[in-house]
């Protein structure tokens, strides 16, 4: 994992990366970095097909950015999240999840 280049979806407004917060059972707690997973994509075109797919609308406030494998822990430690979830699949879509330290 380390030695691959991966591709990160980041707001053009605020700076924030594209993250998802899976089985959170309270909807009323506030979605932290803590409890989130910053989405990476093994290829530039995956991370505009997500973009196209499910964020058509407002495509424009992203941008893709494309980050070394061995940065991975430092965004994690950076912003605080909890793990990465690699998309497999972009138009689904089928992400696998994994924790800090895994």
């Amino acid at each position: 994992m380390l030695s691959e280049t991966y591709y990160l979806i980041r707001s053009r407004m605020d700076g924030s990366y594209l993250a998802a917060y899976p089985n959170q059972d309270d909807r009323d707690k506030a979605r932290s970095p803590q409890n989130g997973y910053v989405l990476l994509f093994r290829e530039h075109f995956d991370a505009l097909s997500y973009l196209n797919k499910h964020a058509a609308g407002v495509s424009d406030r992203f941008s893709v950015e494309t980050i070394p494998g061995t940065q991975l822990t430092s965004v994690l430690d950076r912003w605080g999240f909890k793990g990465f979830g690699v998309v497999e699949d972009p138009l689904l879509p089928r992400v696998e999840f994994m924790s800090k330290g895994q």
